[in-house]
């Protein structure tokens, strides 16, 4: 029987997880790297919930910040910097010699740029009205 399409807009976060690693265990097959790591940092409040992380990954000698939130009620007080600094050391810690973000206009660029990063790329209209801008730090050799 073939294999037939359909949509599911809601996939399970498990099914999703699993269909991940299958990608990342080709991806380590065909470049003979298998390096890759989560890389995350999280602020906790004193109940230990979650107000702020910087979330992503190492591999291959790169590493990826693909999350960065603050809760609005922990902003302005250096939180981001904090995390965006762990990262960036632990990154630096494991051998990246570049970290990409992707983040948007109305975001935080300014943040990874006081940091850093050089914009890559910008993508007008995305999402309408505003921009997606691609950054990368690149790393001081040792």
């Amino acid at each position: 029987m073939a294999p037939r399409l359909q949509a599911e807009h809601d996939l399970a976060p498990a099914e999703l997880d699993a269909i991940e690693e299958h990608l990342n265990s080709d991806n380590r097959l065909l470049t003979g790297r298998d390096d890759d790591r989560g890389l995350v940092f999280a602020l906790r409040d004193e109940s230990s919930h979650a107000v702020g992380v910087a979330a992503g990954y190492s591999w291959a000698g790169i590493a990826e910040l693909k999350l960065m939130w603050v809760e609005e009620s922990h902003r302005r007080r250096g939180h981001a910097k904090a995390l965006l600094d762990a990262f960036v050391a632990e990154a630096a810690a494991r051998g990246a010699r570049r970290i990409w973000v992707s983040t948007h206009d109305f975001q935080a660029p300014g943040l990874y740029e006081k940091a850093g990063f050089e914009r890559m790329a910008e993508f007008a209209g995305w999402p309408e009205g505003h921009s997606s801008i691609i950054l990368c730090k690149t790393m001081a050799r040792r």
